[in-house]
């Protein structure tokens, strides 16, 4: 799709502000990585607990073994009726649009007795 002129012309612009770029880029990448690693972790450790890498995959292992023992199953909607998709409060997923969510309603209500209830039993 795209093919226009001004579409080449701005890859070729970003081609280009690419080239131009690159070598500061660089220069910053290598100043990143040279600088005192040591210091660094000093300075992490005031703010956060720093564990060693051997201790993490440790305790991965341990929460795989976990994982495994209730089937992996995550209950984030475990309170959600799985027919009507209502909630305990009576509120639908956010993921369900107004139209799935009046489509169901008129099915739920559909089978209560009716979809509209004349109180006064008018024929209009």
């Amino acid at each position: 799709m795209a093919k226009s002129l001004r579409s080449k012309w701005k890859r070729k612009m970003r081609a280009e502000k690419r080239k131009k770029n690159e070598p500061k880029e660089l220069a910053r990448l290598k100043q990143a990585l040279a600088t005192d690693v040591k210091a660094v972790m000093d300075d992490m450790q005031d703010i956060a607990t720093v564990v060693p890498a051997a201790e993490v995959k440790q305790k991965k292992v341990d929460v795989d073994g976990d994982a495994e023992a209730d089937d992996g199953k995550m209950d984030l909607d475990g309170k959600r009726n799985k027919k009507t998709h209502l909630d305990e409060n009576g509120q639908y997923p956010t993921w369900m649009n107004q139209r799935q969510a009046k489509k169901l309603k008129g099915k739920r209500h559909a089978k209560k007795g009716g979809k509209f209830k004349n109180k006064k039993n008018m024929a209009w």
